[in-house]
């Protein structure tokens, strides 16, 4: 089976330059350039295998193949459904359900995305592991972002990183909101005396998340959230944080009269196509049991 491979044309301004030097203006990481030479990729120019000491000239013909990706151990395929909103050679998008894990957990070994994604590989006779970029809790439903190579994967966490992926969500939470429009900035870190929870602590991870009110109702608050940073269950502390918790969100304060999960929804990702040069923007509409709540 094939690896990845990616082909560049060599432009005049990068003559003279050495493979290396190239590829990590291409973003190319140390570790992918320590696999392609240990673990079976190659790199070539115009169909000769090179070293990354090769000086590159005026319309070369650079290809680099990356290793066959090994499946995680453990990772079981599983055929589940998958709602996927947009898919290409390099990554997908996928809806997903609550009550769905994104990866395997011990309490939920079987049944999560990456399960499936697995299973959905295989069909497609791709050899990898399931890259997820954008990974939400259990019982939070939208959208995905995954990546199907390992290089993408690296390039859409850089993107990341530098707040390039645009994550909006929609969501419920107790009580009315004072202010129509507000930012959330508040360090979260783990609570002492729990391996699950987080709380908002002076020694925590910078977090900030935006949020706008979208619909007051009679004993909640419809709401739009997008968040700067990713850091876990920002959305779920900072809205505790400020006495308004999710609705259905019960280990953060939330009652579970209306729902018995967290009423958030990622709806939208904006994102740059780190090998197609677009801007992607993909949506998905709310699930019924949230859709339920709008009519209360």
């Amino acid at each position: 089976m094939a690896g990845f491979t990616l082909q560049w044309t060599v432009c005049s301004e990068d003559a003279g330059r050495d493979v290396k030097t190239f590829l990590k203006e291409q973003n190319v990481s140390k570790t992918a350039l320590t696999d392609i030479k240990f673990k079976g990729g190659k790199i070539s120019v115009n169909q000769q295998e090179v070293t990354v000491r090769y000086l590159l000239q005026h319309n070369d013909v650079l290809t680099v193949i990356f290793p066959v990706e090994q499946p995680s151990v453990g990772l079981n395929p599983e055929n589940i459904p998958l709602d996927i909103r947009y898919e290409d050679d390099y990554l997908l998008v996928v809806n997903k359900p609550s009550e769905m894990n994104t990866i395997p957990s011990r309490e939920h070994p079987t049944g999560s995305l990456a399960n499936g994604l697995i299973h959905y590989f295989n069909r497609l006779g791709l050899q990898a592991t399931a890259h997820i970029v954008t990974r939400l809790d259990r019982n939070t439903s939208g959208l995905v972002l995954v990546a199907k190579h390992r290089h993408i994967h690296h390039l859409l966490s850089e993107q990341q990183k530098n707040g390039g992926i645009e994550r909006t969500y929609e969501a419920f939470v107790e009580g009315q909101l004072k202010q129509k429009s507000g930012r959330i900035e508040a360090p979260i870190g783990r609570k002492e005396d729990s391996i699950i929870e987080r709380e908002v602590r002076d020694d925590g991870q910078y977090a900030l998340t935006h949020f706008q009110v979208l619909q007051q109702l009679p004993s909640f608050t419809w709401i739009q959230l997008r968040l700067e940073t990713g850091r876990t269950h920002q959305i779920r502390v900072h809205l505790s944080h400020i006495g308004h918790p999710l609705v259905g969100d019960d280990l953060y304060g939330g009652k579970l009269d209306l729902m018995d999960r967290q009423a958030l929804h990622c709806k939208r990702l904006q994102f740059r196509h780190p090998l197609l040069e677009k801007t992607l923007v993909l949506t998905g509409e709310l699930p019924e049991d949230l859709k339920r709540l709008t009519l209360n």
